[in-house]
């Protein structure tokens, strides 16, 4: 058996240094449909064992076709990063070492770990002292963990446990939130049972920012149970609400100010960027990812509270087999994060924030808004292309003259190769999407990516 691993992880260690040296040859999205991949990967389940690095050698070669070259520096869909050296590292070593990081006495290294990453992330993000953490797989968890601290907090601030109780009888709560937020955020509501039917929605100008007038007007109903949900750097255009004024807002209504930070918080790390997200720290609760900007590995999000207390109460999970607490007081997961057992993430933020340094991690965000501004300024340059949205981060929102001109020419570059990126509707258009989220990302890669949409336009 131990020659097995011998030979699986040597052979995978080639597989996968070859993959990521080619990505610049390969073309970024899938060569392969469905019906090839379920033909190279289908059939029966074998009757008998088969050697493991087989295994390996003909999973890599059947899926091949099917990998989209997400690590690329010409990935730009979504908002996602790529593994830096050091996190893919530490992230193969954390599926060796197999920790399961809910307990401490499952992983105490894992939970150290932890305490030092997430102390790391506190303050490099500027976020008040004392704060709790929880490291979730991403940030659709990382909301959920959050608004259950702040569910926590105001329903107790007017008598009512709903972890005893559940919410059946509870005084209503009024929750408020921009139209432009992200869909994690109502899929928590969901999930939380507050539904999306009582969501009391606050318009958003142009670029997405919440409009904090109308905040104001909301907020200056009869007191009761609050939680505000503001954004930092919004999904298409990448525009930053007021967090300060909306502080400002939530202060004298006592209500819970929760920020969905997913990327966009990230800015707080470049002293050249931060003043876009001011305020932020005033917020009671904030979700980001760490596999976006941090480029660490899928999967990889963060909660934060500033209140340790609610977010312990909401959590926190106890049996009598369980082995929880001990000398000093070591950390339990479990009483933090939704989930019971659980990946060991942050052996690989930890790596991530390491290898780059305070310094560096400005830096990697820095350099992906350099890139974003000269495609903004490279796009005047292609026929028909407009430009929608002020570029202030890492988000470039453009579009050509028709729908149906913006879905060919995105199409033609996706099935060229050059690059990959999403298209998204802006006032009821097609628009294109580009987002540079990407360590790996070069100059070179802006231009040859601005080179296809060229190609495209006038084909």
């Amino acid at each position: 058996m131990e020659k097995d691993f011998d030979a699986v992880l040597g052979r995978t260690a080639r597989i996968a240094a070859d993959w990521l040296g080619g990505l610049d040859e390969r073309p970024v999205g899938e060569t392969a449909g469905t019906a090839e991949l379920r033909e190279r990967l289908g059939g029966p389940l074998p009757a008998g064992p088969t050697v493991p690095v087989r295994v390996v050698e003909e999973l890599a070669e059947a899926v091949e076709p099917g990998l989209v070259g997400i690590p690329s520096g010409r990935y730009f869909g979504f908002v996602i990063g790529a593994g830096l050296p050091a996190a893919v590292g530490a992230d193969w070593l954390t599926t060796v070492w197999d920790q399961n990081a809910g307990l401490y006495a499952c992983g105490p290294a894992a939970a150290v770990v932890e305490e030092v990453a997430g102390e790391w992330l506190r303050d490099l993000m500027g976020l008040p002292e004392g704060s709790s953490y929880a490291f979730v797989p991403g940030c659709q968890t990382a909301h959920l963990t959050c608004l259950a601290a702040a569910r926590h907090h105001v329903l107790r601030q007017v008598g009512w446990n709903v972890e005893e109780a559940g919410l059946h009888g509870a005084p209503p709560v009024r929750i408020v939130a921009s139209s432009r937020r992200h869909t994690t955020v109502d899929r928590a509501l969901r999930l939380l049972g507050f539904g999306t039917a009582g969501l009391m929605i606050v318009p958003a100008d142009d670029a997405g920012r919440m409009d904090v007038a109308a905040l104001r007007a909301v907020l200056a109903g009869p007191a009761q149970p609050t939680i505000v949900c503001a954004q930092a750097g919004e999904v298409n255009s990448g525009a930053f609400d007021d967090l300060a004024a909306i502080a400002d807002a939530c202060a004298p209504a006592g209500a819970w100010l929760h920020v969905d930070g997913a990327f966009g918080l990230w800015v707080r790390a470049s002293p050249a960027l931060r003043h876009l997200a001011a305020g932020a720290e005033r917020a009671d609760s904030w979700a980001f990812d760490a596999h976006k900007w941090l480029n660490v590995p899928y999967d990889s999000g963060v909660a934060f509270c500033a209140h340790p207390e609610p977010h312990r109460a909401a959590l926190s999970s106890t049996a009598d087999y369980l082995v929880q607490g001990g000398d000093g007081a070591p950390r339990d997961a479990i009483d933090w994060t939704p989930g019971f057992s659980r990946r060991a993430r942050g052996f690989a933020v930890y790596a991530a924030l390491r290898s780059l340094g305070r310094q560096g991690v400005a830096e990697l965000v820095e350099r992906c808004c350099e890139h974003a501004r000269a495609f903004a300024a490279g796009l005047a340059g292609v026929p028909g292309s407009e430009v929608l949205n002020d570029v202030v981060v890492n988000q470039v929102l453009f579009r050509f003259a028709d729908d149906d001109t913006t879905t060919r020419v995105l199409r033609a570059v996706i099935d060229s190769g050059e690059a990959w990126l999403s298209g998204t509707a802006v006032d009821g258009r097609r628009a294109i999407r580009l987002s540079v989220s990407n360590w790996r990302t070069t100059r070179e890669d802006v231009e040859r990516t601005l080179a296809a949409f060229r190609q495209a336009a006038v084909s």
